[in-house]
């Protein structure tokens, strides 16, 4: 007769828990199975059925196990109550459930087992240390009252949390008991068990755990401490959460991982694993050398799938991630440029900039009537289409999916008053943009238009007051982007030194200096145009100071320096 005895909580996959159990009797270790009360009765009755003739296996008496309620602590009680009473030669409880899988030769845990004989293993830690739960209660869970379930009536369950803290209800913590909090998968050695099943406060402990929230990982955590001199604060079962609290499913391809664990046991199993269950039943599983199981060998990688889940690759969006504001990687993939007021200003600035810099330059990707790609495509990298509707549908979609697809290829576009303004926000606060404005050049092209008067007037107004209002963002604290605004008379000053700043954050590597400049529109009369829109009462603010009648001239170049061509 073996020393280790198995509880095993089942509600699903009863082939695979029938396989395990199958394993588990054949090795000596007596088995007492405790079968969800919602399960049907005819898929009970097929598993007592697959396991009839087997020697040592049991089926206690069912409870509802329905999660964070009391009814999972009642089957584990009923299951090793019957577990004791039935084989007086078991000296430890391994508590497990129908998705457990051992790792390890059973004859290993058995010897194992046998060394410490008095050692209970059970993770058991006072809510005071407690970090990784999930939910924000933890003292919590033992003072308030849960009569809800949390899964099936969540409105009813935060409504009665925040009643009782409205009024400031307590429960009152049963004297000398001191809550912890752990695992719900222990091994427990027959002697503490007993000492919790048979103490003469188990009314009193059942009555009070039964209003606790999750009582699995509180009820026999919290009362070994009074009755054990011996407690291991670990689990021998390997079983990982994810950053929800949620617990990790292990597939065919977690094979070497999990034989590297050193852990007795495994939760929880992919039913249709079949190559883990081939592999960790067979009888000629080779036994490996003593060692304690060892968390920190695989905890490295399961911390990167959870950094690779909440937070991915930069501008990379997911399906884990992307519904929850700021778990983003970076806004976008790479860095971009983003010109305002250039092509106003200077004739054909996106063909001169591509040449400058042997980037990619598009138009005004945010135009009203179409995506205006470089090169005029249709169809750009990734599918995307130059439909305005699509990308006005998901702006900072559109842009992210340009960024990724583009990666490696440095992207510039054109922007203005005149384009889509909802991604303004956006760009002001990515990292990754590099935004240059010529404040008011958008000014240039009406003094070139033959449009009534009147009619400019209105249009400088409108586009007076949405540049405004794109650059109180820009200027904003919260402002994440590289920016550098210039009027446009400071601008018209020196062009060459902004427009030689703008190419060497472009191309950091390259050190030489520009020996072109794009040609500038001809602005011979524009200080009179703007001293007309003055004279039919609209302001104009943005463009800086320039007189009427003093048309505004380059600064001239000294000699070495680039040149502008006029």
């Amino acid at each position: 007769m073996s020393t280790v005895g198995f509880v095993m909580l089942c509600h699903t996959s009863f082939d695979r828990a029938a396989q395990v159990a199958r394993h588990l009797a054949g090795h000596g270790c007596p088995v007492v199975i405790h079968v969800d009360r919602r399960v049907s009765r005819g898929a009970l009755k097929r598993l007592k059925r697959d396991l009839t003739g087997v020697a040592d296996i049991r089926f206690s008496e069912r409870f509802s196990g329905e999660w964070g309620t009391w009814g999972l602590v009642a089957a584990t009680q009923a299951a090793s109550s019957l577990l004791l009473r039935e084989f007086p030669g078991v000296r430890h409880v391994y508590l497990s459930s129908g998705s457990c899988l051992p790792l390890r030769p059973v004859p290993e845990l058995v010897a194992y087992l046998d060394e410490r004989p008095k050692t209970d293993f059970i993770e058991s830690v006072t809510t005071e240390d407690v970090g990784w739960t999930i939910g924000g209660l933890n003292t919590e869970r033992f003072t308030l009252r849960f009569p809800f379930s949390w899964r099936k009536q969540r409105r009813l369950f935060d409504a009665y949390v925040r009643l009782q803290r409205r009024l400031r209800f307590r429960r009152r913590i049963p004297a000398g008991m001191v809550p912890h909090l752990g695992s719900q998968w222990w091994c427990l050695t027959r002697q503490t068990l007993s000492a919790i099943l048979d103490s003469p406060d188990r009314e009193e402990n059942d009555r009070y755990f039964q209003r606790v929230w999750i009582p699995d990982e509180s009820y026999f955590q919290t009362l070994v401490r009074q009755v054990s001199a011996n407690v291991e604060s670990r689990s021998l079962t390997l079983s990982k959460f994810d950053f929800q609290g949620k617990p990790h499913v292990f597939y065919d391809d977690h094979l070497q991982l999990l034989r590297r664990s050193d852990y007795f046991v495994v939760r929880k199993i992919w039913p249709q694993a079949d190559k883990l269950y081939r592999t960790f039943l067979s009888e000629d599983l080779a036994s490996q050398p003593q060692a304690e199981p060892n968390p920190g060998k695989i905890d490295r990688l399961f911390a990167k799938a959870v950094e690779r889940r909440t937070k991915g690759r930069a501008g990379l969006y997911m399906q884990s991630r992307f519904p929850n504001l700021n778990w983003e990687n970076g806004m976008t993939a790479a860095p971009y440029s983003v010109f305002q007021g250039f092509a106003d200003l200077f004739e054909n600035f996106d063909t001169w900039l591509g040449k400058a810099t042997g980037t990619r330059v598009h138009g005004h990707l945010f135009a009203p009537d179409r995506v205006e790609f470089a090169g005029d495509e249709r169809i750009y990298n990734g599918a995307l289409p130059d439909s305005a509707d699509l990308r006005d549908y998901n702006p900072r979609g559109f842009l992210y999916n340009l960024i990724w697809n583009t990666r490696g290829e440095r992207q510039c576009f054109q922007f203005g008053p005149r384009d889509k303004q909802k991604i303004g926000e956006f760009l002001a606060r990515d990292p990754h943009a590099q935004i240059s404005v010529i404040s008011g050049a958008w000014a240039v092209p009406l003094f070139h238009t033959n449009s009534n008067f009147s009619d400019i007037r209105k249009e400088a107004a409108q586009l007076q007051k949405i540049e405004a209002d794109h650059l109180r963002v820009l200027r904003a604290l919260t402002v994440k982007a590289r920016v550098r605004i210039w009027t446009l008379a400071e601008f018209i000053e020196n062009p060459m030194e902004p427009l030689q700043t703008i190419i060497d954050e472009i191309s950091p590597r390259s050190s030489r200096r520009l020996t072109e400049a794009p040609r500038m529109a001809d602005l011979t009369g524009f200080g009179q145009f703007l001293q007309n829109l003055r004279n039919q009462g609209m302001q104009p603010t943005l463009m800086g100071n320039f007189p009427a009648g003093d048309d505004p001239r380059p600064m001239i170049a000294r000699r070495g320096r680039p040149y502008l061509v006029k």
